[in-house]
């Protein structure tokens, strides 16, 4: 069986002893021509593996910082389609660093699940994370993903019950993303002994990595997660330094780099 991208990527971070660093920008933000720097960047400073958000008009699930970063892309017309074509031109320079596409169904469904999965897997895309997908009706799209070689990614919530978490674990591949904290994105701090908890539940039904995000803003929860978790998932850290730098574009692959280099350090320590 030919091993994913995302498998290989964890298996050999087990092989070291280290876990996966993985970052979150929304593609198209501030403007389409950073992301593809941006993304060699965040891989040149220890990320593993990129979580690519795309653009979405309405994106319920998501705190302000997020929807700022849509509306940011979303004023320079970036669509699912000029995602995929940022994925095909990292690939001209990167074959290994496996690339998540994170966002709504509603793109996708516009340009319909079987071409999408196709385009998505020629362009390089390894795994997809729809927000607004439950387990429950994922099967036919599971299927149609699969197929192309895609993981489907889904989400658990600390209000996540064991059923749904069983049914997550059975559908999910690629890696389970745990949101550890209830309610939007990016706000609060972490608890790590209860994420450690929810941890120890969710591996009862799975043997795929989990990723935590949500929460982790600086090197010291970045370390703390990596301790529990098979991989740390940052966001909104990153998003807000973009905002910062909407002026200044061609700052924002070093600087925001830098805070994954940062955490990818102490993460090692």
């Amino acid at each position: 069986m030919h091993m994913s991208r995302i498998e290989n990527c964890f298996a050999r971070l087990e092989q070291s002893g280290r876990k996966a660093l993985i970052p979150y920008v929304t593609g198209g933000d501030p403007e389409p021509a950073v992301t593809v720097p941006l993304m060699h960047a965040l891989v040149a400073a220890g990320a593993d593996i990129i979580e690519l958000g795309v653009p979405f008009s309405d994106p319920m699930a998501d705190g302000p910082v997020i929807q700022l970063a849509c509306e940011r892309a979303l004023a320079h017309g970036t669509r699912l389609l000029d995602i995929l074509d940022m994925v095909r031109q990292f690939r001209e320079q990167d074959s290994e660093t496996p690339v998540v596409l994170m966002g709504y169904l509603n793109p996708v469904e516009a340009i319909g699940y079987a071409n999408f999965a196709s385009r998505a897997r020629e362009a390089g895309v390894d795994g997809v994370l729809t927000v607004d997908l439950p387990p429950e009706e994922a099967d036919e799209v599971v299927e149609l993903f699969r197929k192309e070689g895609l993981d489907t990614i889904f989400l658990l919530a600390p209000t996540t019950g064991e059923s749904r978490i069983r049914s997550v674990c059975e559908k999910g591949s690629g890696y389970v993303y745990y949101v550890s904290l209830k309610g939007v994105t990016g706000s609060a701090t972490l608890d790590v002994k209860s994420v450690e908890e929810k941890l120890a539940q969710v591996r009862k039904y799975t043997d795929l990595p989990v990723g935590v995000g949500f929460g982790i803003r600086d090197e010291a929860s970045a370390r703390a997660v990596s301790e529990v978790a098979d991989g740390v998932i940052v966001g909104s850290v990153l998003v807000n330094r973009i905002a910062e730098l909407t002026r200044t574009p061609d700052a924002i692959p070093e600087q925001v780099s830098e805070i994954i280099a940062g955490m990818r350090a102490a993460m090692d320590a």
